[in-house]
């Protein structure tokens, strides 16, 4: 706020610009304007741009990326104040639009500046998240208007933004070829729009659109027009006049009908209209000469021209075809009334359209839903996502397990006049007794479980169905049976549905106001016990569990009944065995209240009263200290016996697979994978709780080969769920010599999140004393030996054999296997474009859709890795693949892969040294320096 004011001030002075400048920067960073010295200016901006000692440099080559850096407007600051002479070949400026926004236009005034040769901007939000993990819209409300001034700027990014109007010198930009404004709050766009002559890509998709200016159709060079995810109703008829578009996205709007126009469109490959409202369609689009793919999926069409109906390259998935409309005795005056449709969503949508006329959705993971007519006033978009579950969005309680994946249903928070049915698909539970089902979802920041019903459509295919009123993150979770009410002032009685004997009876004038309480009981048998104190005759009550909602104490004591120890009567008792736990959360230990409490034994029942609620628990045992033992035996109620695996392919040896099992599944799991893979037996049994945190490290020479979000500093993080599958799979590398012999390495697990120091080794980790080791198993991994012609008569560079590399060459740079897997991992949805842009016949992608269709990322892997398989050896495959990527809006993932060539280019370089070929081997397998890149390429 400082710099902002300083700013203002400056603004009526008569400082110098260069004076302002550097009071600006100064401020910024809290120093006085005499400290930052004009003599040192200089080496403070070498430091500047290098950054700080350890961290990226901020400029590389003609790129400054301060996006992922804290403080990025004051660095550019610095910079600027410094006159730094690199800036002067900057091209490529990323800043966050997270910054404070005052702050961030203060500093965009100064790139037209210093910035002169600045083509592409990347302003984008969206690199946050919040608690549950979506992306957060950043501050970047609008642009200084002197921004027009950059008269070679030919990229602008503004995605992920709170724009509500388009700032005006963006149409002043004549220069612009690419204007990214998705994800922000545009509710129109300006006629001076139409006027900028080399705009060629324009995205404005995931915002409030409810028209569009007729000066649309001035845009003689766009090629590429998406406007998906918006509140469009209609199409002005001067949008047939983009006469060089190839690519038109209007999905999930309010479509109800076409411009004849569109037929005009000569140019266009990809006509993108599903999930809109639409009645019919020009018969003329059947004949544009280049159209490769309409995609009309869910709309209303019930009847459509005969040459559209047997074209290959539409999809009519989701349409009432055929089906005539209901008949109707009202008045003529009266709308007819539509039958609810029904929508199958394939693994490549992650949005659909919801009318007040309700609709049945069938999600490509297997989740329904049902949208009652009247649900909404308006259409409204909805969009899902099905997520692994992570810690932050998996509130489990000491004795709950997760039976399904997160599902996030958006847009979060929006009620619905009436209720939605969600069925949720989920693994059953192993344990039955005494335990039930629930869906868990989030709501004004806190957890709560919705009522749910079990629905059985096969054996092992169950649903919980429950009724939601507005859309949030959702599970499903196994609980010890709950039983709740509603006490009044005049007092009640609360029951165990799986446990009769224990009952809490509130008497009158325990409570002022009326409150919610819960109670859930939990049952350990008693040869778990017995095993635990060796003695044979110990025995324990089941374990209760009272809440409430609030914290305020009883006004009068509350009874509470338990049934004596199995194997204990009241005429048997020996009242000095008897012990009452007690147990407030957080705290970590057990207390025996035996004493405190006055314990009124019957028959088979004992009795005590209390103000305030918590865990009870009665034991039966000679033992004099519990307290310990109570803690012991609680956590064996919540530990699973498990153990741990590590497999490699048999055909690809570099590729590892790593589980986290329950022990009864060990072998069924490796009788399926036998064919496919091999490896050493798995590890001894460990005990695990639910929910709980572990990785691997690769030791011994052994590296993973990975840059994946739950891979930190070479370690694979993973959260253990009894009832999911705790699978990974990872590509390894290792720096050492595999020409001479095979490489033996191995793969230790280890307790908890990843720390700051981890054991070089395993036998460091098994000295470790306590409790709760930090290791808990090692297993050998060996990459064998690489094989090729050793014979004298053949020169070093026939005998040389590498490491297989998926994709490229010498000249632009290899993407190994785990490179590909990356990019594989982050496509998504959009994995069908990309696969056209890729050249793949829809025929292809059909069948791929039909073989994984249960599976997005087997789907995504098949496609890719297939393609790359055809490519192998080909001139130009990367170039390919970015240009692909590029053309289906991933331009994020393209310019990952850029970064990802030049390190591929160097470990090529490096694996040759390595072999031992001579310079003169090494400058014949790489194009000469001093050669052109035509001459190269020939």
């Amino acid at each position: 706020m400082r710099v902002l004011h300083l700013w203002s001030k400056l603004a009526g002075t008569c400082l110098a610009p260069e004076d302002s400048l550097w009071a600006m920067a100064a401020e910024a960073e809290r120093l006085e304007p005499e400290a930052a010295a004009p003599e040192d200016a200089a080496g403070e901006a070498a430091d500047a741009v290098d950054g700080k000692p350890g961290d990226p440099r901020l400029l590389l080559g003609n790129r400054l990326n301060l996006h992922l850096y804290p403080r990025g407007c004051h660095r550019l600051l610095h910079l600027c104040a410094r006159r730094a002479p690199q800036l002067r070949e900057v091209e490529f400026l990323q800043l966050s639009g997270h910054e404070d926004p005052r702050l961030l236009e203060a500093t965009l005034a100064q790139v037209p500046a210093n910035l002169q040769y600045l083509r592409s901007l990347v302003l984008r939000g969206g690199r946050q998240q919040d608690v549950l993990g979506a992306c957060s819209r950043g501050f970047l409300t609008t642009l200084p208007a002197g921004l027009s001034a950059l008269a070679r700027l030919a990229h602008l990014d503004l995605s992920f933004n709170s724009l509500e109007t388009l700032p005006a010198c963006v149409p002043q930009m004549r220069g612009l070829s690419t204007l990214l404004l998705s994800y922000n709050c545009l509710s129109e766009l300006p006629d001076s729009l139409g006027a900028l002559p080399s705009l060629s890509f324009l995205s404005v998709s995931h915002n409030c659109l409810q028209t569009l200016p007729p000066t649309l159709g001035s845009l003689s060079a766009l090629q590429r027009l998406d406007l998906s995810e918006n509140l469009l109703d209609t199409l002005p008829p001067e949008i047939g006049d983009l006469s060089s578009l190839t690519e038109l996205n209007l999905a999930s709007n309010r479509l109800r009908g076409l411009p004849v126009s569109l037929v005009g469109l000569r140019s266009l490959r990809f006509l993108i209209l599903h999930s809109n409202l639409l009645t019919s369609v020009p018969s003329g689009l059947a004949h544009l000469p280049l159209l490769a793919r309409l995609d009309l999926r869910d709309n209303q069409l019930r009847d459509v021209p005969p040459e559209l109906l047997d074209a290959p390259f539409v999809r009519l998935q989701g349409n009432p075809l055929g089906k005539a409309l209901p008949a109707s005795h009202s008045a003529p005056e009266t709308p007819v009334t539509l039958e609810m449709p029904r929508l199958f969503l394939n693994s490549d949508l992650d949005s659909f359209l919801v009318t007040p006329q309700g609709c049945l959705v069938t999600l490509a993971c297997g989740v329904r839903l049902r949208f009652p007519a009247g649900a909404t006033a308006d259409p409204v978009n909805i969009h899902y996502r099905l997520r692994l579950p992570e810690p932050h969005l998996v509130p489990l309680g000491p004795h709950d397990a997760l039976l399904s994946a997160v599902l996030e249903l958006r847009p979060h928070g929006v009620a619905f006049q009436q209720e939605v049915g969600l069925w949720l698909l989920f693994v059953p539970p192993r344990a039955r007794r005494c335990r039930e089902v629930v869906v868990r979802t989030v709501s004004d920041d806190s957890w709560s479980d919705l009522e749910t019903h079990l629905e059985e459509e096969a054996p092992k295919r169950l649903w919980a169905h429950c009724q939601v009123p507005h859309f949030s993150w959702f599970l499903v979770v196994s609980r010890p049976v709950s039983n709740t009410c509603l006490v009044p002032p005049e007092g009640t009685l609360l029951c165990s549905s799986g446990h009769p004997g224990v009952k809490v009876t509130f008497p009158p004038g325990a409570t002022d106001e009326p409150r919610h309480v819960r109670m859930q009981v939990v049952h350990m048998a008693s040869r778990e016990l017995r095993a635990l104190l060796e003695e044979p005759g110990a025995a324990a009550s089941p374990l209760l569990c009272l809440s409430q909602r609030g914290t305020s104490s009883f006004l009068q004591p509350v009874t509470v009944q338990l049934p004596l120890p199995p194997g204990v009567t009241g005429l048997s008792l020996d009242c000095a065995r008897l012990h009452l736990l007690y147990w407030a959360p957080p705290e970590a230990a057990w207390d025996d209240i035996t004493a405190q409490a006055a314990l009124e034994i019957t028959h088979l029942y004992a009795r005590f009263r209390v103000t305030h609620f918590s865990w009870y628990w009665l034991w039966h045992t000679t033992k004099s200290c519990v307290q310990g033992l109570a803690r012991k035996a609680w956590e064996r109620l919540r530990l699973h016996q498990v153990n741990l695996i590590a497999l490699q392919r048999r055909r690809d040896p570099e590729q590892v697979l790593l589980q986290c099992l329950p022990c009864r599944r060990v072998d069924a799991t490796l009788q399926r994978l036998r064919d496919r893979y091999r490896g050493p037996e798995p590890s001894d049994t460990v005990e695990m709780f639910e929910g709980e945190n572990f990785f691997a490290a690769f030791e011994k020479g052994i590296d993973a080969d990975a840059d994946r979000p739950d891979c930190v500093e070479g370690r694979i993080c993973f959260v253990f769920y009894s009832h999911l599958k705790n699978v990974k799979e990872v590509y390894v590398t290792t720096a050492l010599d595999r020409q001479a012999q095979a490489v033996r390495g191995q793969v230790s697990f280890y307790r908890g999140a990843v720390p700051e120091e981890v054991p070089e080794e395993a036998a460091a980790a098994r000295q470790r004393k306590g409790a709760d080791p930090l290791w808990m198993a090692t297993l050998p991994i060996k990459l064998p030996r690489l094989r090729g012609s050793q014979g004298p008569e053949q020169g070093r560079g026939a005998s040389l054999s590498l490491a297989p590399l998926n994709l490229g060459d010498a000249e632009t740079g290899f993407l190994t296997q785990s490179n590909l897997l990356n990019v594989a991992g982050r496509l998504g949805t959009d994995w069908p474009a990309v696969a056209l842009h890729l050249g793949m016949p829809y025929r292809e992608l059909q069948r791929i859709r039909h073989e994984f269709r249960d599976d997005l990322d087997g789907q995504i892997r098949h496609m890719l890795f297939s393609w790359a398989d055809r490519q192998a050896g080909q001139p130009g495959a990367v170039g390919l693949l970015v240009q692909a990527l590029e053309q289906s809006d991933r331009l994020d993932i393209a310019e990952e892969v850029r970064a990802i060539l030049e390190l591929g280019r160097q470990k090529y370089k490096d694996n040759i040294q390595r072999a031992s070929l001579t310079p003169r081997d090494l400058a014949l397998s790489e194009p000469s320096a001093s050669q052109s890149p035509e001459s190269a390429q020939a």
